[in-house]
């Protein structure tokens, strides 16, 4: 039976208390609701925080699934969602329920009916779509689905990418190979045409052709496939008749493998093809890669101050690691780490050792000066190898350091006063006039100014920088200053009468060809360096032969000796003089063969200046010629005496 009170009415218990015209009393709330309102709202936030956890695990997963669903869901559900439901239509109850009171307040005609709360809260009920809506598990089991689908389509598109670029790879090389064959059959028709211009033009630009091929297939591929390449080719080349491809000849594979390694080491052509030529296919890649590696810091031990073992102790207190050099070297050491700057410590202030490349000992040594003799540093600055030339002579004697720049010789003279160098005298004359300047010397060193192909390891520049126009002006100074160089020494000395010629330079051009042209010039002769190791001079290179006694000249490489190029050649001095090449029969002919022209003029020069030296050194005569009108010795003016004070000076009248 149902029960009848004044606070238990049936009807009134079940809805809420309504307002004067029927709406609900949204400003008293019922005293219950607060508790469950609280409640529910620390079970919505802890929903919530589970819906954030949901959204950045699908979020790490990267599945635009479920990136999509974290979009559309705004309320995670729980185990139960009809107390998530119930909590969400609380909240947003409690946050309409003012605004239906103010607009209760401002139109208090409106009668629309009002709902009732189990109305709204079925409503709710029913706008919520719990199909989208998952838990915890059900996100991450997704999110995982999700991350397994994105792997599966990254690795197939990769699959895809790959099998493109090597249709796209085989396209370019069929195409590259059929052009280069065309190339080459068009060369070979030039070549096999007459030796007409038309001829020698197709050629070249069939040439031309084959390196711009050679060229573009290079530039399309990566360093790693550049290098198998040119693995590939100088195996190719070591046994050209077994690993060739049919229809390539060698010329091509040369081709290619100077292109390949222009575009990986960034070599310009000239260069590249100097390199190419001097070398087999296997160590021109040695050389070139030995090129690209830093050189070792190494010191000269200052003998005049202190020695090397007491020099290595200081230097390891001070946290160096310091060895000595190969035996064939007592003064030399090797810096593999520093904790210090090796040019900033006390004993390189003091004068102790000399921060100075391994390979600028060799000219030093190969000269070989003694005590008390008389020797000159044409080109010293910076003074590395002038203050070794001091050290061996033990501060006797004497040292000319010369150079051409005067604000170099500040640098030279620095490194003289640092040293204690007692036996230098620094002088700035150009090298090439510097026989008139002074003689005699015991022996004379020439460091001569060069390319520097040689250190292009200390700097990459040179790689691109030089040219042929380059190469050809630094051979004629080198020819001038060795001449000169030879013109100062003293053929008659007891002790010396050597020259020492010396360029960080690999090239020919450089180094025996200026060698041999000398040979034709003056009076010397190529002794043995005396240096413990090193390659000979090359007597043949391409076109060019020089003379058999170049050999004795020694030459240094980066991936042979773990040093810059370098180039020593040691002279002998065996008289005075230019050296007649017309009765040297065994240096005029090769000067015929290359010179040509040239040498016919030089010939008639020699002949005209002997012609006149021949007329000043003949007897005047003593009777005139009767076709000039000659001054007799009674008529030369003479001055006249002066005269006495007051007497004039008697003179012819004036007119």
């Amino acid at each position: 039976m149902p029960q009848h009170g004044p606070h238990l009415g049936g009807k009134a218990a079940a809805e809420p208390a309504r307002g004067r015209r029927g709406e609900p009393r949204a400003s008293q709330p019922a005293k219950g609701r607060e508790d469950d309102s609280d409640d529910e709202a620390l079970f919505a936030a802890a929903a919530a925080k589970r819906q954030r956890d949901a959204a950045q695990a699908v979020a790490t997963a990267g599945s635009k699934k479920g990136s999509k669903q974290s979009s559309k869901v705004d309320v995670v559900a729980p185990t139960r969602p009809s107390k998530v439901a119930t909590a969400s239509s609380t909240l947003k109850r409690g946050r309409e329920e003012p605004k239906v009171a103010s607009s209760a307040a401002a139109a208090p005609s409106t009668r629309r009916r009002q709902k009732s709360q189990p109305e709204v809260e079925a409503e709710e009920d029913d706008d919520i779509d719990f199909d989208d809506v998952e838990d915890d598990d059900g996100a991450s089991e997704e999110g995982d689905h999700g991350a397994e689908d994105f792997e599966a389509q990254a690795a197939k598109f990769k699959q895809q990418m790959a099998k493109q670029r090597l249709v796209d790879a085989r396209e370019v090389q069929s195409d590259a190979r059929r052009d280069t064959k065309a190339a080459v059959f068009n060369r070979d028709r030039a070549f096999d045409g007459d030796e007409s211009p038309q001829g020698d033009d197709a050629a070249a630009a069939a040439e031309g052709q084959i390196d711009a091929v050679a060229k573009g297939l290079a530039s399309q591929h990566s360093a790693a496939e550049l290098r198998d390449r040119i693995t590939q080719t100088v195996k190719a080349l070591s046994s050209f008749q077994d690993n060739r491809e049919e229809g390539r000849d060698r010329d091509e594979y040369l081709a290619l493998l100077k292109t390949d390694m222009m575009d990986l080491y960034g070599y310009n052509s000239f260069l590249m093809e100097k390199i190419v030529t001097m070398f087999p296919p296997h160590e021109a890649v040695e050389f070139v890669e030995a090129m690209e590696r830093e050189r070792p810091v190494t010191l000269r031990t200052n003998t005049i101050k202190t020695k090397r073992r007491d020099l290595v102790h200081a230097l390891v207190k001070r946290g160096a690691n310091v060895e000595p050099l190969e035996g064939w070297s007592n003064v030399g050491l090797q810096v593999f780490e520093s904790n210090v700057p090796i040019s900033g410590t006390v004993e390189y202030l003091a004068g102790h050792y000399m921060v100075q490349s391994a390979v600028s000992f060799l000219p030093v040594m190969a000269l070989a000066p003694e005590e008390k003799e008389r020797v000159l540093d044409m080109s010293a600055a910076p003074g590395g190898k002038t203050t070794y030339l001091s050290a061996l002579m033990k501060n006797t004697g004497i040292v000319f350091a010369n150079d051409v720049s005067a604000p170099r010789t500040k640098a030279l003279n620095g490194n003289i006063q640092r040293l204690g160098i007692t036996n230098c005298i620094v002088t700035n004359y150009d090298g090439v006039g510097y026989c008139k300047v002074m003689r005699n010397f015991d022996r004379v060193l020439l460091d001569a100014p060069c390319s520097g192909a040689g250190i292009i390891s200390r700097d990459k520049s040179i790689k691109t920088k030089k040219s042929e126009e380059d190469i050809q002006r630094h051979s004629m100074l080198q020819r001038r200053l060795l001449l000169s160089a030879i013109d100062c020494a003293n053929a008659k000395s007891e002790t010396g009468g050597f020259v020492v010629y010396s360029t960080c330079s690999f090239l020919v051009e450089e180094n025996e060809a200026v060698i041999d042209f000398v040979l034709r010039k003056r009076h010397v002769e190529v002794v043995d360096t005396g240096l413990p190791f090193g390659r000979p001079g090359f007597t043949k290179y391409r076109h060019m032969r020089f003379h058999p006694s170049v050999a004795e000249s020694r030459r240094f490489f980066p991936h042979v000796h773990n040093l810059d190029g370098f180039f020593v050649c040691k002279l002998r001095k065996v008289a005075d003089g230019v050296k007649d090449e017309d009765h040297d029969n065994a240096d005029a002919a090769p000067d015929r063969k290359r010179g040509g022209a040239n040498s016919s003029k030089s010939a008639a020069r020699k002949t005209k200046s002997a012609k006149k030296e021949t007329a000043d050194a003949a007897p005047t005569p003593s009777k005139p010629s009767t076709d000039r009108v000659s001054v007799p010795p009674t008529l030369v003016p003479r001055r006249l005496p002066r005269p006495a004070a007051g007497k004039k000076r008697k003179g012819p009248p004036r007119s």
